[in-house]
């Protein structure tokens, strides 16, 4: 499945739990995930949404573990099938 098929199914989630998933764009920083995924109650995280099966690039990973660092949950969504899950452990948060 596309990418852009794949962010769309996330959005979708996001807004039928009453949150936003706004396109993130971090200019001068290349690298940052995607999208920020925002839900009730304060719980956030980023994703990084890729193609059916690829993974996130080396610059990518870098990123994820500086988020991280920070307190951050960065995940990396690669499978329309994994939307609700990862969804699911953000509102856990």
């Amino acid at each position: 499945m596309t990418e852009k098929r794949i962010e769309q199914k996330l959005v979708t989630a996001v807004k039928a739990r009453g949150g936003i998933a706004p396109k993130f764009v971090s200019p001068g920083i290349d690298g940052m995930p995607d999208r920020l995924v925002l839900l009730q109650n304060g719980k956030m995280a980023f994703v990084e949404v890729k193609t059916t099966g690829l993974r996130m690039r080396r610059l990518q990973l870098l990123r994820k573990k500086q988020l991280e660092a920070l307190g951050y949950k960065v995940f990396c969504l690669n499978d329309e099938n994994k939307v609700e899950e990862i969804v699911n452990e953000i509102q856990a948060l």
